[in-house]
């Protein structure tokens, strides 16, 4: 059992959170909720070890392994996936390094009487104690057993990290925290950047193999899958449900309504004695009466109610012109990098009106399908943008093409047109903009920010063919759910590449499918391709 204990963070004037306080129990699996900026990745660091708290602490029984998968990968470049996998026994290496180099000293010396000596032999007495009573495990083995677990090919074990996708990168990290059976996995923003199957993967994983987990998390139907409790960080403090995400929503909300009964009922009781202060404040008879409850009143605790966003922000496309018939016609194209063939004689029909999307592995070409789309890259075959087609497309570098000597407000008021000028300031704040942050230059946004601001440029151009290229990375689930309805009332032609299901669901009715270099075409809904198409490959991994 791990216990938190009253932890505080202040900076700068500014309480975080305060007298925080929870224990995580063996097998609990937990969704740390909040507002962005409520300060679940700070308490998260703390759990880890990586942060220290203004005050408070963290116990956990001496020999706890916690293992923390930060939002940002911590895996280097210039390392490769076997050398980097294999971090998950650095310190069983440096013991045994240690250990080596302490009995090298000893065959060399000669002063054996000295202090210095005795101090070496009971340093290597100490380690070889420690090192001995680990598990015959044969290391090597353990490592190339999970890499290939996750999809690894052993060729791909002496290539760098930086040659992978986020996706693999992530499941590298994965496999170090796997290796090395913590007892408490910390897991922020785990599922940004990789693929559907991968998602599938992790949630069996932390089902099934994992001990306790605590993960932030904007994938809905991710957290409502693997998580049965759910701490909610707000205004300072937490609540603690024993309940998966939907079901917090409701005792949330009910906890709401008994706050908001309370705290009229308390003004009521307020409002009542100032009453009576007032008339009988100077009656010599009542002094004591008025001086008892004007007492009561200093001393009383105004009751909160939580703060929860409930403003309703409806973004439409602005309208534009109708396009040809067939915005997108795709005719045996094929592309390669070198010897590798990425995918091969792909063929897809796109009509005006549909709403289509691109799943796959990473690294499997849905990213290079845009591309060949777009005209930004040579392929073979034909790629044809049918009549009168105007395309908004957002990349994952589209947070590269903004200009960084406008303010927030400026960037989006430079696209905005008509009575839609009159919002803009209620669009940002539904994209986590708000107060001040409207009057920041770009250039000192962070990437999430920036890529929030490259999605509401995108949403007031006008346009008739929409790409968005895993456009739910960096965005809370409020912002999710005013893109997904603006997508969902947009006529024009959407082709979405995402690997958030809840997102997906009830956005298209047709899937494209990058598979072993094929492009293959499914009439169905993102849930029916799933449902059909479980992955079983993924669960049936035995590590």
């Amino acid at each position: 059992m791990i216990s938190v204990d009253n932890l505080a963070v202040e900076f700068s004037g500014h309480t975080l959170f305060s007298d925080v306080s929870f224990t995580i129990n063996e097998n609990d699996k937990i969704a740390l909720m909040g507002k962005n900026g409520a300060g679940k990745s700070t308490m998260m660091k703390i759990i880890a070890g990586v942060q220290n708290a203004t005050r408070g602490n963290v116990r956990c029984p001496k020999e706890a392994v916690i293992a923390y998968l930060p939002q940002h990968l911590l895996t280097e470049d210039n390392t490769t996936v076997f050398d980097e996998a294999s971090k998950a026994f650095s310190h069983v290496f440096t013991m045994r390094d240690e250990m080596e180099e302490l009995n090298k000293q000893l065959e060399t010396r000669t002063d054996y009487e000295s202090e210095e000596y005795m101090k070496i032999i009971e340093r290597v007495s100490d380690l070889g104690e420690k090192y001995y009573a680990l598990e015959d495990i044969n290391y090597d083995a353990e490592v190339e057993k999970a890499l290939k677990g996750l999809g690894f090919k052993q060729e791909d074990f002496i290539r760098q990290t930086n040659e992978f996708s986020g996706g693999y990168r992530m499941r590298i990290e994965l496999a170090k925290i796997l290796l090395q059976k913590p007892d408490l996995i910390l897991l922020d923003e785990p599922t940004n950047h990789i693929d559907i199957e991968s998602v599938i993967w992790l949630e069996d994983f932390l089902l099934n193999k994992a001990n306790a987990v605590v993960v932030i998390s904007h994938d809905r139907a991710f957290v409502d899958n693997i998580t049965n409790r759910t701490i909610e960080v707000t205004m300072g403090r937490i609540y603690d449900y024993k309940a998966n995400y939907t079901h917090y929503l409701q005792l949330r909300e009910d906890r709401r309504a008994y706050q908001i009964k309370a705290y009229q009922e308390q003004q009521k009781f307020i409002t009542d004695n100032m009453q009576f202060i007032e008339r009988f404040k100077g009656t010599y008879s009542k002094t004591n009466q008025v001086s008892s409850r004007e007492r009561m009143l200093e001393k009383l605790q105004i009751i909160e109610i939580d703060d929860v966003d409930t403003s309703a922000l409806k973004l439409r496309f602005p309208p534009t012109n109708r396009s040809g018939n067939y915005p997108v016609t795709v005719k045996e194209v094929s592309k390669s990098y070198e010897e590798h063939v990425v995918f091969k004689d792909a063929n897809m029909s796109i009509a005006r009106g549909e709403k289509v999307c691109f799943v796959g592995r990473n690294g499997e070409g849905k990213s290079t399908m845009i591309k060949s789309i777009l005209g930004e890259i040579e392929v073979e075959g034909t790629c044809v943008l049918g009549h009168n087609v105007k395309v908004g497309c957002f990349a994952q570098n589209q947070a590269a093409l903004l200009d960084e000597s406008l303010t927030v407000f400026q960037t989006v008021d430079e696209v905005a047109q008509g009575d839609v000028r009159t919002q803009i300031k209620n669009i940002l704040g539904g994209f986590m903009f708000r107060g001040d942050d409207i009057d920041k230059k770009v250039s000192v946004l962070s990437g999430g920010e920036k890529t929030r601001l490259a999605m509401v440029k995108l949403l007031l151009e006008p346009v008739n063919l929409l790409i968005l290229d895993e456009p739910t990375n960096h965005l809370d689930l409020k912002s999710k759910d005013v893109l997904k309805e603006a997508l969902q009332n947009f006529d024009g032609t959407l082709i979405l590449v995402s690997h958030d299901r809840d997102f997906l669901q009830g956005l298209s009715k047709k899937v494209f499918e990058f598979k072993e270099k094929r492009v293959i075409e499914h009439f169905e809904t993102i849930d029916d391709f799933l449902v059909r198409n479980r992955v079983e490959s993924l669960k049936a991994i035995d590590l």
